[in-house]
């Protein structure tokens, strides 16, 4: 018996329609390179244009009056870790980028979260979905979308977007499920529309939980930096990768130390923003 026969290749069958995908929706995936590359190149700028003093002290004064003075102290400490390690420019092209996929992952990730905590079949048939995006090693997303946005930063925005939408997604669908049916049964007694019944109950109560679900997307954006630098994305993966590559123990170290910073700075600031004020819910305080 022929083994060749039965071997199964999914490149076999995916190259063709990355080719046809390439044929005839180029001028698509250039609008997108071009889009992700202006805002990207924006955030940079806004970013790198201050000395590296100015943007942490503007960024301390921010996170003491929207947040608190624990977090402005975390601030303190993470971005002068950064600048410090002699990696300012590179910390913040990371920050950059990890702040657009983020983005562009909660965006997709909490509308359909919601969509699927209200229709059951919506749920089945996302769950599979997401397994698989959760169980495929996260580099592999990184072949296909080398292949239609070619190297850069683009395919890695790409690629960490895929990897952080599952648990934002999953636990955006947790969370709203499990709201008490009594205060959104309340809701409607009063007469309230479905829009305030979201935006002022449900997305109150549902806050600690969405709270989580940011906290892994941020984690796993910032968990893709270093395989994204292999595509060019630059910023600490690059970093890491010219360590790696040259054994440098130091080199590495302080560029995985500067993700770790970037990580608690971005969790702690995200956190701290959503938590500062208490929620009310037609007249239930939520905390």
């Amino acid at each position: 018996m022929n083994l060749d026969l039965l071997r199964f290749s999914p490149g076999a069958y995916l190259a063709p329609v990355v080719d046809w995908l390439n044929k005839n929706f180029h001028p698509f995936f250039s609008a997108v390179v071009t889009l992700i590359e202006a805002v990207l190149g924006a955030i940079e700028g806004v970013l790198l244009y201050p000395p590296a003093y100015a943007l942490i002290l503007a960024a301390i004064l921010i996170a003491f009056i929207f947040v608190g003075l624990r977090v402005a102290v975390i601030t303190a400490i993470a971005l002068l870790f950064c600048l410090f390690s002699g990696l300012w420019a590179a910390s913040m092209q990371t920050l950059a980028l990890v702040t657009v996929a983020v983005s562009i992952a909660v965006l997709v990730a909490f509308p359909m979260g919601i969509m699927a905590s209200r229709h059951r079949g919506l749920e089945s048939a996302l769950r599979p979905l997401l397994d698989i995006m959760q169980t495929v090693p996260p580099w592999v997303y990184l072949i296909p979308a080398v292949m239609i946005f070619s190297l850069g930063r683009v395919p890695a925005i790409i690629a960490t977007v895929i990897y952080g939408i599952p648990p934002m997604l999953r636990l955006t669908t947790l969370a709203f499920k499990q709201v008490p049916k009594e205060f959104k049964e309340l809701g409607q007694a009063t007469g309230a529309s479905p829009r305030f019944i979201l935006f002022k109950i449900e997305i109150p109560l549902a806050t600690p939980t969405l709270l989580v679900g940011l906290n892994q997307c941020i984690l796993l954006s910032l968990a893709m930096v270093v395989l994204a630098g292999l595509v060019g994305a630059g910023g600490l993966g690059a970093e890491v990768t010219r360590g790696l590559t040259r054994m440098e123990m130091g080199l590495g170290l302080r560029a995985g130390l500067s993700i770790v910073a970037i990580a608690i700075l971005l969790d702690r600031f995200s956190k701290g923003a959503l938590q500062r004020h208490p929620r009310t819910a037609h007249g239930f305080q939520i905390k």
